[in-house]
């Protein structure tokens, strides 16, 4: 597998369709904003379509398929904005929660007093910005671009550059997203690794989707990839994904599709023919 241009997940479905059909179960893994709820100018206010909540209340329903939430919102945040899945993961996977129980990676724990530090810092050399804000996730921080008019991006990526690397101590980093700049401890660990865990927890070994929309999840396809199935959310650009859909709404198209698509069990479920009733995916 290699990095490509994902191929629209409607021409992949047959493929799709028969990889369900010979699982005995699959890990269904989901990003949050830009994949179940839409990108809106303030982060407080997202929240997951209807659409996709109702298509995950069917297939949490399945015993066969496991759901996980893996997002770069602190874990506390993202699990008061959808109910449900099996497993989450906050902070890009820093952060996780299974059987009720909360992990923390151990060095990012280390760190978040340096990160409080810079988030800190930042929140007074960005205040002239208009409609900057930084947000304090205490394993990471994040700077909020998305109502940034754009003639203040160089100005708000060389603030960032020059607060973190000051007080970052060379053990903190910067990444980029969509409109978010992002602060993180320098560690071998993204929402790839985490996807390897939530697998590596499972009785059985499981058929891997993972649907996301930014660059904090080509990790994750990356693991994916090509055992699995990686969907990426938005436009032609290139991806460890091989599949992709264009928003939101397509992604809970997609999964009203697997939810009503039936998983094979056993050999003999997998002979008999499968119906299958998919909205816009049919």
């Amino acid at each position: 597998m290699s990095v490509d241009t994902p191929t629209p997940v409607h021409e992949r479905l047959p493929q799709i369709r028969t990889a369900l059909g010979v699982a005995d179960s699959v890990l269904l893994c989901l990003d949050f904003d830009g994949t179940l709820a839409p990108i809106v100018d303030d982060p407080a206010a997202a929240s997951p379509k209807d659409s996709a909540v109702d298509a995950l209340d069917r297939i949490t329903s399945n015993p066969a398929i496991t759901t996980a939430v893996i997002s770069g919102r602190s874990l506390a945040d993202v699990r008061t904005r959808i109910d449900g899945p099996t497993f989450f993961a906050g902070n890009h996977g820093l952060e996780i929660q299974r059987s009720g129980i909360v992990s923390v990676h151990p060095i990012a724990k280390k760190r978040a007093t340096l990160v409080e530090d810079v988030c800190s810092r930042l929140e007074s050399k960005l205040d002239p910005i208009p409609h900057c804000w930084v947000e304090n996730k205490r394993l990471t921080g994040t700077v909020h671009l998305r109502s940034v008019p754009e003639r203040y991006f160089d100005t708000v990526d060389s603030i960032v550059e020059s607060v973190t690397d000051r007080l970052g101590n060379g053990i903190l980093e910067r990444s980029n997203g969509k409109r978010v700049i992002e602060i993180s401890p320098q560690i071998p660990w993204g929402k790839g690794n985490a996807v390897e865990l939530l697998r590596s927890s499972l009785p059985t070994s499981p058929l891997v989707l993972y649907i996301g929309d930014d660059t904090t999840d080509e990790s994750a396809f990356e693991t994916v990839e090509p055992n699995g199935i990686g969907i990426r959310v938005g436009d032609e650009t290139e991806s460890w994904a091989s599949c992709r859909v264009r928003s939101p709404d397509e992604v809970a198209s997609f999964l009203h599709w697997i939810g009503t698509t039936r998983l094979s069990t056993s050999d003999q479920e997998r002979e008999r023919p499968v119906a299958h009733s998919a909205g816009s995916f049919a």
